[in-house]
Protein backbone atom coordinates (compact mmCIF):
# COMPACT_ATOMS: atom_id res chain seq x y z
CA UNK A 1 0.00 0.00 0.00
CA UNK A 2 1.54 3.60 -0.83
CA UNK A 3 0.37 6.66 0.39
CA UNK A 4 0.70 9.76 -1.25
CA UNK A 5 0.60 13.25 -0.05
CA UNK A 6 0.32 16.27 -2.69
CA UNK A 7 0.05 18.85 -0.83
CA UNK A 8 -1.60 19.50 3.10
CA UNK A 9 -5.14 19.33 2.00
CA UNK A 10 -4.83 16.50 -0.21
CA UNK A 11 -4.17 12.96 0.97
CA UNK A 12 -5.14 9.64 -0.74
CA UNK A 13 -4.09 6.23 -0.82
CA UNK A 14 -3.23 3.47 -3.33
CA UNK A 15 -3.62 -0.50 -2.58
CA UNK A 16 -1.28 -1.34 -5.64
CA UNK A 17 -1.67 -5.38 -4.43
CA UNK A 18 -5.45 -5.36 -4.43
CA UNK A 19 -5.44 -2.54 -7.48
CA UNK A 20 -4.90 -3.25 -11.30
CA UNK A 21 -2.49 -0.82 -10.74
CA UNK A 22 1.58 -1.29 -11.49
CA UNK A 23 3.84 -0.03 -9.49
CA UNK A 24 5.75 1.73 -12.72
CA UNK A 25 2.29 3.27 -13.46
CA UNK A 26 2.28 3.95 -8.89
CA UNK A 27 5.40 6.10 -9.49
CA UNK A 28 4.38 7.47 -12.79
CA UNK A 29 1.25 9.14 -10.91
CA UNK A 30 3.07 10.42 -7.74
CA UNK A 31 5.71 12.83 -9.98
CA UNK A 32 2.85 13.92 -11.67
CA UNK A 33 0.87 14.36 -8.44
CA UNK A 34 4.53 16.05 -6.77
CA UNK A 35 5.21 18.38 -9.55
CA UNK A 36 4.12 21.93 -9.10
CA UNK A 37 3.16 24.61 -12.10
CA UNK A 38 4.29 28.25 -12.23
CA UNK A 39 3.65 30.99 -14.02
CA UNK A 40 7.21 33.29 -14.21
CA UNK A 41 6.23 37.13 -15.82
CA UNK A 42 9.41 38.88 -16.73
CA UNK A 43 9.19 42.25 -19.16
CA UNK A 44 11.03 41.32 -22.55
CA UNK A 45 13.06 44.43 -22.46
CA UNK A 46 14.66 43.37 -19.25
CA UNK A 47 14.61 39.27 -20.16
CA UNK A 48 12.98 37.83 -23.05
CA UNK A 49 12.77 34.52 -24.30
CA UNK A 50 15.37 35.16 -26.39
CA UNK A 51 17.98 35.61 -23.51
CA UNK A 52 16.52 32.58 -22.14
CA UNK A 53 17.57 30.52 -24.96
CA UNK A 54 21.24 31.76 -24.44
CA UNK A 55 23.74 29.64 -22.05
CA UNK A 56 22.13 26.23 -22.80
CA UNK A 57 18.78 28.11 -21.32
CA UNK A 58 20.11 28.08 -18.24
CA UNK A 59 19.63 31.51 -15.72
CA UNK A 60 19.13 32.38 -12.65
CA UNK A 61 15.67 33.64 -11.56
CA UNK A 62 16.19 36.59 -9.21
CA UNK A 63 14.88 39.93 -8.61
CA UNK A 64 11.82 39.29 -6.68
CA UNK A 65 10.83 41.95 -3.90
CA UNK A 66 7.14 41.01 -3.45
CA UNK A 67 7.19 38.63 -0.70
CA UNK A 68 4.02 36.54 -1.97
CA UNK A 69 6.21 35.59 -4.85
CA UNK A 70 9.12 35.21 -3.13
CA UNK A 71 7.28 32.89 -0.58
CA UNK A 72 5.75 31.21 -4.81
CA UNK A 73 9.83 30.97 -5.19
CA UNK A 74 10.45 29.17 -2.17
CA UNK A 75 7.72 26.67 -3.01
CA UNK A 76 9.78 25.42 -6.16
CA UNK A 77 11.19 22.07 -6.49
CA UNK A 78 12.98 20.87 -9.02
CA UNK A 79 11.80 19.56 -12.16
CA UNK A 80 8.31 22.11 -11.44
CA UNK A 81 7.66 23.76 -14.51
CA UNK A 82 6.80 27.14 -15.32
CA UNK A 83 5.45 28.78 -17.51
CA UNK A 84 7.58 31.64 -19.03
CA UNK A 85 5.67 34.68 -19.63
CA UNK A 86 6.26 38.18 -21.20
CA UNK A 87 4.85 41.27 -19.24
CA UNK A 88 4.58 44.66 -20.44
CA UNK A 89 2.48 47.03 -22.27
CA UNK A 90 2.90 45.30 -25.72
CA UNK A 91 3.40 41.57 -25.51
CA UNK A 92 1.34 39.49 -22.28
CA UNK A 93 1.33 35.76 -22.86
CA UNK A 94 3.17 32.80 -22.67
CA UNK A 95 5.86 32.49 -24.73
CA UNK A 96 7.59 29.32 -23.26
CA UNK A 97 8.33 26.88 -20.53
CA UNK A 98 11.30 26.60 -18.46
CA UNK A 99 12.26 23.87 -15.56
CA UNK A 100 13.07 24.86 -12.41
CA UNK A 101 17.07 23.08 -12.62
CA UNK A 102 17.83 24.79 -8.80
CA UNK A 103 15.43 25.34 -5.67
CA UNK A 104 15.55 28.42 -3.70
CA UNK A 105 19.03 29.58 -2.73
CA UNK A 106 20.40 32.77 -1.40
CA UNK A 107 21.96 34.37 -4.27
CA UNK A 108 24.48 37.13 -1.89
CA UNK A 109 23.22 39.73 -4.63
CA UNK A 110 20.68 41.51 -2.66
CA UNK A 111 19.49 39.71 0.30
CA UNK A 112 17.17 37.60 -1.27
CA UNK A 113 17.36 35.09 -3.64
CA UNK A 114 17.05 32.61 -6.50
CA UNK A 115 16.26 29.68 -8.63
CA UNK A 116 17.65 28.70 -11.70
CA UNK A 117 15.55 27.68 -14.81
CA UNK A 118 16.36 25.80 -17.74
CA UNK A 119 14.18 26.67 -21.17
CA UNK A 120 12.35 23.21 -22.00
CA UNK A 121 10.46 24.31 -25.28
CA UNK A 122 9.08 27.43 -26.81
CA UNK A 123 5.16 27.41 -26.78
CA UNK A 124 3.94 26.58 -30.31
CA UNK A 125 1.77 29.36 -30.34
CA UNK A 126 1.79 32.04 -27.67
CA UNK A 127 -1.12 32.24 -25.49
CA UNK A 128 -2.14 35.63 -25.20
CA UNK A 129 -3.39 37.44 -21.83
CA UNK A 130 -6.72 38.41 -23.80
CA UNK A 131 -7.22 34.89 -25.01
CA UNK A 132 -6.43 33.54 -21.46
CA UNK A 133 -9.05 35.95 -19.94
CA UNK A 134 -12.00 35.07 -22.76
CA UNK A 135 -11.67 31.29 -21.75
CA UNK A 136 -14.44 30.62 -19.04
CA UNK A 137 -12.64 27.30 -17.99
CA UNK A 138 -9.79 29.58 -16.56
CA UNK A 139 -11.21 32.52 -15.38
CA UNK A 140 -11.89 30.87 -11.92
CA UNK A 141 -8.85 29.18 -11.48
CA UNK A 142 -6.13 30.86 -12.66
CA UNK A 143 -4.32 33.50 -9.83
CA UNK A 144 -2.90 35.32 -12.63
CA UNK A 145 -6.30 37.17 -12.79
CA UNK A 146 -6.78 37.41 -8.81
CA UNK A 147 -3.28 38.66 -8.51
CA UNK A 148 -2.30 40.22 -11.56
CA UNK A 149 0.91 41.83 -10.63
CA UNK A 150 2.61 39.25 -8.88
CA UNK A 151 5.50 38.11 -10.99
CA UNK A 152 5.44 34.48 -9.73
CA UNK A 153 1.80 32.89 -9.81
CA UNK A 154 1.41 29.06 -9.16
CA UNK A 155 -0.65 27.20 -12.05
CA UNK A 156 -3.00 24.55 -10.94
CA UNK A 157 -2.71 21.80 -13.08
CA UNK A 158 -6.11 21.97 -15.01
CA UNK A 159 -5.05 25.56 -16.05
CA UNK A 160 -1.40 24.44 -17.58
CA UNK A 161 -3.30 21.96 -19.68
CA UNK A 162 -5.95 24.17 -20.46
CA UNK A 163 -3.01 26.89 -21.59
CA UNK A 164 -1.24 24.24 -23.11
CA UNK A 165 -4.32 23.13 -25.07
CA UNK A 166 -4.87 26.87 -26.58
CA UNK A 167 -1.11 27.38 -27.16
CA UNK A 168 -0.92 23.58 -29.12
CA UNK A 169 1.67 22.25 -26.61
CA UNK A 170 5.43 22.98 -26.75
CA UNK A 171 8.26 21.43 -27.65
CA UNK A 172 7.58 17.96 -29.35
CA UNK A 173 4.60 16.97 -27.09
CA UNK A 174 1.44 18.69 -26.92
CA UNK A 175 2.70 20.16 -23.32
CA UNK A 176 -0.05 18.74 -21.09
CA UNK A 177 0.05 16.33 -18.43
CA UNK A 178 -2.81 14.26 -19.25
CA UNK A 179 -1.46 10.43 -19.14
CA UNK A 180 -1.74 8.09 -21.98
CA UNK A 181 -3.23 5.19 -21.76
CA UNK A 182 0.00 2.33 -21.79
CA UNK A 183 -2.28 -0.35 -21.50
CA UNK A 184 -3.11 -2.79 -24.64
Amino acid sequence: MFSLLSNPSTFFTINVKSSSISRNRFNSIKMKIDKNYWLLKTEPGEWSWEDQAVNGGISKWDGVKNKQAQKNLKSMRLNDLCFFYHSGSKSRRVVGVVSVVRQWYDDGDDGDGAVDVKAVAEMKRPVDLKEMKADGDLKKDFALFRQPRLSVVPVPVIVWNRICEIGGGYGEDNGSDEEEDDEG
